[in-house]
């Protein structure tokens, strides 16, 4: 992606701006979510996903990449989530409580990677069996074989749920095993 990111940051595109507008891009997936077109919404997901990996190279091949970048970055992730799912759960695809799970589930992973560096004093707490990038594939997959499958998307709605809550169990090990006698001062 480096010569990617250099090339638009020669154009004078700003990682923030990128950041930004895969959100929007992801509203846009979810909007074809709730028009039912779900191989549009799919592609949306997949164009938001390509724009979040784009916002990293260009900061670090213009050399700007800054801590608010970074929790920026992090911060529309979760939102671009809660969308597309929104508009899964607006277009009728899965069950309200379904979403919900599956939400709740991406959330915490995220939450509990963010808590484990920062309270746990980890450097990185990426383990797990779904980072973002294995439950937006699973999504992609749902809305591509939705138009053969009625209930495709609601069973990869259930999958990334079913993940994300492993890779929290999954996390809490991890952190558990890799702060175990370390005290925090309170």
């Amino acid at each position: 992606m480096e010569p990617v990111g250099r090339t638009l940051g020669r154009l004078g595109l700003k990682p923030n701006f990128i950041t930004t507008s895969s959100l929007v891009v992801s509203a846009f997936a979810a909007a074809a979510y709730v028009a039912k077109a779900p191989v549009l919404g799919g592609l949306g997901l997949l164009s938001s996903v390509a724009l979040d990996m784009l916002d990293g190279a260009v900061a670090r091949a213009t050399n700007t990449a800054t801590r608010f970048g970074a929790v920026y970055d992090h911060v529309l992730d979760r939102y671009a989530e809660f969308i597309v799912l929104l508009g899964v759960g607006m277009g009728g695809f899965a069950d309200w409580g379904w979403v919900v799970f599956c939400l709740f589930g991406m959330v915490m992973a995220s939450f509990v990677r963010a808590k484990a560096e920062s309270v746990g004093g980890l450097k990185s707490c990426t383990v797990g069996i779904a980072e973002r990038q294995e439950k937006i594939v699973v999504l992609l997959i749902g809305s591509l074989l939705q138009s053969i499958f009625s209930i495709a998307l609601l069973v990869c709605v259930i999958i990334v749920g079913v993940l994300s809550h492993i890779t929290v169990v999954q996390r809490l090990h991890y952190t558990f095993k890799n702060t175990r006698g370390m005290s925090i001062s309170v």
